[in-house]
């Protein structure tokens, strides 16, 4: 199995664990960090003996203290051409992150161990359900940096805790307590830290013992991408694309008999292999 550097990966029970891993600094984010979650995901999506994701931090000071910014005011200089020039602008390393978070084929758990500023905070936000420690705190602190919110945390802030409480939090840059967080649904639910992560596994096992896998990687992305679209027509072609496809699949024969027989179910369809596209392109839908 591959060595990572910056992360720990381990799978038990269908489950992979990625552990951001530079306790020394708080788990501050790298560009190898972000290189290696990309990693990770994509072998969690490759892997059909995985079935959910838990991502967490090294440590019980923090889930990630933010960007590394032992490089100073350099940190988030890039390139060296005329910055009037906006063409080719490369993804803040973040983003990346995240957007490879907000495609996972598998459900992903955060479970936030302690401190979580910045991107440390925003890399939660396109991870399903988000559980944290009693000690955990979230800082949304780009505007105390000059800076602005990344990783796509502009489109999925508001969604998550409402366009009002997402700008007070980003115009104050203040930290927002586990109880703050939770009372406004940032996270789910909040733990001793002793149980936060036999929790989140049990959780993930709740995801992964009844379910088809291919149905849960549909409907996660289905969920997320309905988000976005205009009205809920697109949202029921979708559906009815799912179903037409899924109608005649194993997994649905086998949902059905073993309903039928009192019995659990196998499931025996695989992501990697038996997922239909079911997302009509803005192109094929301009030829209905």
């Amino acid at each position: 199995m591959k060595y990572f550097e910056q992360i720990r990966f381990e799978v038990a029970d269908q489950i992979a664990m990625i552990t951001l891993f530079r306790p020394d600094r708080l788990n501050a984010f790298t560009r190898t960090m972000c290189r290696e979650l990309v990693e990770a995901f994509d072998r969690t999506d490759a892997d059909d003996n995985i079935r959910a994701v838990i991502v967490t931090g090294a440590g019980d000071r923090a889930f990630c203290a933010g960007a590394d910014l032992s490089s100073g005011a350099e940190t988030f200089v890039r390139g060296g051409g005329d910055k009037s020039e906006q063409q080719d602008i490369p993804l803040d390393e973040g983003g990346i992150a995240a957007l490879r978070i907000y495609q996972s084929k598998k459900p992903v758990i955060g479970a936030i161990n302690g401190a979580a500023v910045g991107i440390g905070a925003t890399l939660t936000l396109p991870m399903d359900i988000r559980l944290a420690s009693t000690s955990a705190r979230f800082g949304f602190v780009f505007a105390r940096r000059g800076l602005v919110p990344e990783a796509g945390s502009s489109w999925f802030l508001p969604r998550v805790v409402g366009i009002s409480r997402a700008l007070e939090w980003c115009y104050s840059g203040r930290m927002v307590s586990a109880h703050e967080a939770c009372s406004t649904g940032l996270v789910r639910k909040l733990y001793r830290p002793d149980e936060l992560i036999p929790v989140a596994r049990a959780v993930a096992r709740t995801f992964t013992e009844l379910t088809s896998p291919v149905s849960i990687t549909l409907t996660r992305q289905m969920l997320w991408r309905m988000l976005s679209v205009d009205d809920p027509i697109e949202a029921l072609r979708t559906e009815s694309r799912a179903l037409y496809l899924l109608g005649t699949s194993r997994d649905v024969q086998e949902g059905i008999e073993s309903f039928l027989e009192k019995r659990t179910a196998q499931f025996l369809s695989r992501v990697s292999t038996d997922v239909p596209d079911v997302f009509q392109s803005q192109s094929e839908r301009d030829l209905e």
